[in-house]
């Protein structure tokens, strides 16, 4: 299909109709890396990315440089919401400003793609989900394996039943990172507002620089990367929530952070299995292709399912096993951000919910608090569904 196919025709969207060859107009809020390379990836599909929002002078104005021509400025992303053309926003800033920026959004009629992980606490993310149902609005949540086709191909063989009952599902991200990154200031920052609901502290360039390292704005990459495996184990799986969490690291060896780099979850879930994520960025350094893997432990096969190949084993006392359906597309997995975006911008269009909910969001953001105060506070934590709350 023609990627301009998305935008003919009619459709409601951010409080105006679309009318036919009328392209959807894009904020982005946030134009950090991550933003710039979202906004590059919507003007390539088809969008007009129409606005910036930075609170830091340089990553606006190179926002602006990626973005369409005539793109607005703005220092406020609560003055980028008022602007009624713009049909929907990207959310890609520091992850204790998501859940905010989400419901300020859809409450302002605009439609989201948001970065993982859909908020930082728990009690944030049933907030989202009240505002996106109350609005009506169309939310993504940034999980893009939804939308990839090797994955949904993963997902059918899940389905299938050829595994047979799953009681492990085991997974890893590893690799190596030498540091944090120093950087220097070289524009003006609107701290106070980068800082938000956080804690004060003083301004702080190199917490400016690696917020992911600092548990006031992210868990790392122990968040980071299991944002993507646990919601994918999770859609393999057919799971919802978890029964309890348990997280166990070592101190950083990432001088200045104060996340470690290598830790494991453990979760268990009301279906009876167990879930465990390892992250280990102090691991030799791996192609991405090799980087990151998920084994579903079933009692007839077992499947094996990386970032760009999956390979099934069928049950065998052969000392090689060998695989019934083997899959390797190098590459391939540079294609799952654009179709994530297009099932985003095509549900602008028929206002159906996008691959990635707000629900299947959330399923995830609670794994993911409750390995980061497990963590913290050293103990197995349990998860009450009912009452929506964690009980030690």
């Amino acid at each position: 299909m023609d990627r301009r196919a998305f935008f003919i025709g009619t459709a409601a969207a951010a409080g105006r109709i679309l009318g036919a060859n009328q392209r959807i107009r894009v904020g982005i809020i946030g134009s950090g890396g991550r933003g710039r390379y979202l906004t590059g990836e919507f003007k390539e599909i088809g969008a007009e990315m129409a606005a910036v929002c930075d609170v830091y002078q340089p990553n606006l104005e190179a926002g602006l440089k990626v973005a369409s021509t005539g793109a607005k400025p703005y220092d406020h992303y609560k003055k980028l919401l008022e602007d009624k053309s713009i049909d929907a926003v990207i959310v890609a800033t520091p992850d204790h400003w998501h859940a905010q920026m989400v419901i300020d959004a859809v409450d302002a009629g605009k439609d989201v793609y948001v970065e993982k992980p859909m908020a930082h606490h728990i009690d944030e993310g049933f907030d989202v989900i009240r505002a996106v149902r109350r609005t009506r609005r169309v939310v993504q949540v940034g999980t893009q394996r939804r939308s990839a086709e090797l994955f949904l191909e993963g997902k059918a063989i899940m389905d299938s039943g050829q595994l047979g009952e799953i009681r492990l599902v085991t997974s890893q991200w590893l690799n190596h990172q030498n540091g944090l990154t120093p950087r220097p200031l070289k524009g003006k920052l609107d701290w106070d507002q980068w800082l938000g609901k956080a804690p004060k502290r003083p301004l702080d360039p190199l917490v400016f620089s690696n917020w992911y390292y600092f548990w006031d704005f992210s868990g790392g990459l122990l968040v980071g990367q299991a944002a993507h495996i646990v919601d994918c184990i999770q859609w393999f799986m057919n799971s919802k929530e978890p029964v309890a969490v348990t997280c166990t690291g070592i101190r950083p060896n990432l001088t200045g952070a104060e996340v470690p780099e290598t830790a494991t979850i453990a979760i268990e879930y009301p279906e009876n299995y167990l879930a465990t994520f390892t992250l280990g960025y102090k691991a030799m350094r791996y192609n991405a292709f090799n980087d990151q893997l998920k084994q579903f432990h079933g009692a007839k096969a077992r499947f094996d399912v990386g970032r760009e190949w999956y390979s099934l084993y069928p049950e065998s006392n052969a000392i090689e096993m060998k695989a019934s359906v083997d899959k390797r597309q190098p590459g391939s997995f540079n294609r799952a951000a654009p179709a994530h975006i297009r099932n985003f911008l095509e549900c602008i269009r028929t206002r159906k919910d996008p691959n990635a909910p707000v629900e299947a969001g959330q399923a995830t953001n609670i794994v993911l608090c409750m390995a980061m105060d497990s963590l913290r506070q050293g103990r197995r934590l349990k998860w009450n569904s009912q009452a929506r709350r964690v009980e030690a």
